[in-house]
């Protein structure tokens, strides 16, 4: 918080944050407890936020248990980012329509977005979202969709407080404490929150809020809680210089991952930095109109290495080759950095426990 003056929120006057949000304008959406997750959702009150769960992973492993703390944010992750709300699963992105003369006339949907404000961003996925940003908004062509949800987009990030055994945001630069990239953000003290603004629709915010300044002991909790969270971290990936991993494409490693690797593709749809999509036509009975929908896919499926005709990527060893080499190694020059943030959801949510770090620093750093 260097050249930013600390304010204090208490815990009961979280609320007040939501109602003011709401007023606003924006659509609240935020972490609470679903099928054994915590996943994002349409968000109505603080009694929905995930107050005392905490969360056990390791690889192939994600449990929940409830605690006696009256902590709301005090876990790593669930399956989702902040993807989902910018870059949907599922999109039209055009209709075709056929007139009375034969012409088609192509029609771009008239979505009304809402504005939304996302609550418990953290700063892994925050990391996540600026790469989202660079693919999708300043490129040669930007996607209209993402954009338009990205500039409607109001984030309230929160500092982690804990770090669950899959997290290494610390050795992929993107963590635990936040730089930049939110409207607000909170850390969670036992007390209730400091709070900052980092936008000026975020300070607009901000002093509609009934703060106090905080104090000499919350600051120094704060900077213990982010000690400790680092401290948690086990996992470190060592770093990936430009064509280290593709001059490793030969490395035996590689069939040893194959053997296991279930080709599901559950990291590619948790991660936060995957964009891999198809596209189709879907034509109505009446044989006059269709759809050209766009839909998450992953480099893990046959179709998706399908090339006029050719499968380009035939073994599960090409397709985990495929994955682990772009995001880590290809895009540092398509993207300036790494493509992994450290989340570790790859790792929780993998059927088959393959540990992503362990096996990115054995090719990575082998001779072989």
């Amino acid at each position: 918080m260097d050249g930013v003056t600390p304010l204090f929120l208490t815990r009961s006057d979280l609320p007040e944050l939501l109602i003011q949000l709401q007023h606003a304008g924006y659509r609240l959406h935020g972490p609470q407890i679903r099928d054994g997750a915590v996943v994002y959702d349409q968000l109505t009150s603080v009694d929905q936020l995930p107050q005392g769960w905490q969360d056990q992973q390791s690889p192939g492993s994600y449990r929940l248990h409830q605690t006696d703390s009256q902590l709301y944010f005090n876990w790593a992750n669930g399956p989702q980012a902040l993807k989902p709300l910018l870059y949907p699963a599922r999109e039209t992105l055009w209709q075709a329509k056929r007139q009375a003369d034969g012409s088609l006339q192509f029609i771009v949907p008239d979505e009304q977005l809402e504005k939304v404000a996302v609550i418990a961003a953290k700063a892994c996925d925050i990391a996540a979202l600026k790469l989202q940003d660079l693919h999708f908004t300043q490129g040669e062509y930007v996607d209209p969709g993402y954009k338009a949800r990205r500039d409607g987009l109001f984030i309230v990030a929160v500092n982690c407080s804990y770090a669950a055994e899959t997290c290494f945001c610390v050795s992929a630069g993107d963590g635990p404490l936040h730089q930049d990239g939110y409207d607000l953000c909170l850390t969670e003290l036992e007390q209730g929150f400091l709070i900052e603004s980092g936008s000026v629709i975020g300070e607009e915010i901000l002093q509609l809020l009934p703060l106090s300044m905080a104090t000499e002991t919350q600051l120094n909790s704060a900077r213990d809680q982010a000690e400790n969270v680092a401290a948690m971290q086990q996992r470190q990936l060592a770093p990936i210089a430009p064509d280290q991993l593709q001059s490793k494409r030969d490395h035996k490693q590689w069939d040893d991952i194959a053997e296991r690797c279930l080709a599901c593709g559950n990291c590619t749809m948790v991660c936060p930095t995957c964009f891999c999509h198809r596209q189709h036509e879907e034509p109505e009975l009446n044989g006059a109109e269709s759809s050209h929908v766009r839909e998450w896919d992953s480099c893990f499926g046959e179709s998706h290495g399908q090339l006029a005709g050719f499968q380009v990527r035939q073994t599960v060893r090409q397709r985990y080759q495929q994955w682990m080499v772009h995001k880590l190694d290809a895009w540092q020059e398509q993207y300036g950095r790494s493509g992994c943030t450290g989340c570790g959801r790859c790792m929780s949510w993998c059927p088959a426990e393959i540990d992503f770090v362990a096996e990115a620093n054995l090719i990575g750093s082998d001779k072989a």
